[in-house]
């Protein structure tokens, strides 16, 4: 649902902010560079420090930048292989370096490794997620499914309750409480979206092999 319309609606509101890049010279690729960078420094200085508001504040202004590089090779007439393939990859170092320091604060002075195991497991599951719908359409399937919790919706919820569980910091009382909630949230969610996606590529595969089996006893009989 997000992928759906929120992407459409902040496309449109960057889509001054993508020309006014052209206009200056600078390439979707260095967009591309520069937004994973802030993002991996937001999350990897202050998330391992407990300082959560400002790592998300940081995240968050650098994110957007996977919708400003896509909107930017779409005026220039550059969407390519290329493009899409570092993008897809780039977003792969985000979220890792976002669930990452997650883990790093409450394997450290956040003492508690249940908390740090489910950050580990939203960084992985996460992974593999996206791994499921590549190789299903690496292989020719159309993996037609819509998860529960794809990656939009794992930033949203992630970075909402980091950042309303920084506000601790600044005598908001029980809010941190937050953040852990959401990453049970995200770990339930992911599971169920790769189940949802083994599912359909199990399905599709059946059916793209009984497809294939047919056309091949047809021209057998012709």
């Amino acid at each position: 649902m997000l992928n759906k319309y929120a992407r459409a609606f902040f496309t449109r509101v960057l889509t001054p902010f993508a020309a006014f890049l052209i206009r200056r010279g600078v390439s979707p690729d260095a967009v591309t560079f520069i937004g994973t960078a802030g993002v991996v420094a937001g999350a990897l200085v202050f998330f391992p420090r407990g300082e959560f508001f400002w790592g998300t504040v940081v995240i968050t202004l650098f994110v957007f930048s996977d919708l400003v590089d896509g909107n930017m090779a779409r005026q220039l007439g550059r969407s390519s292989r290329w493009g899409a393939f570092l993008d897809s990859t780039l977003d792969r170092v985000a979220d890792s370096a976002i669930f990452g320091g997650l883990a790093l604060w409450y394997a450290g002075s956040g003492d508690d490794n249940i908390l740090c195991a489910v950050s580990i497991f939203c960084l992985a599951s996460g992974q593999v997620v996206s791994y499921t719908k590549a190789r299903g359409e690496a292989i020719g399937l159309p993996v037609a499914v819509n998860g529960l919790v794809e990656r939009a919706e794992r930033l949203v919820i992630s970075l909402v309750a980091a950042g309303l569980a920084g506000l601790h910091d600044f005598g908001v009382p029980g809010i941190q409480v937050l953040l852990p909630i959401a990453l049970w949230i995200v770990a339930a969610g992911s599971m169920v979206t790769l189940v949802q996606r083994v599912v359909t590529v199990r399905r599709e595969s059946a059916e793209a092999d009984a497809a294939g089996g047919a056309t091949q006893e047809s021209e057998a009989t012709q």
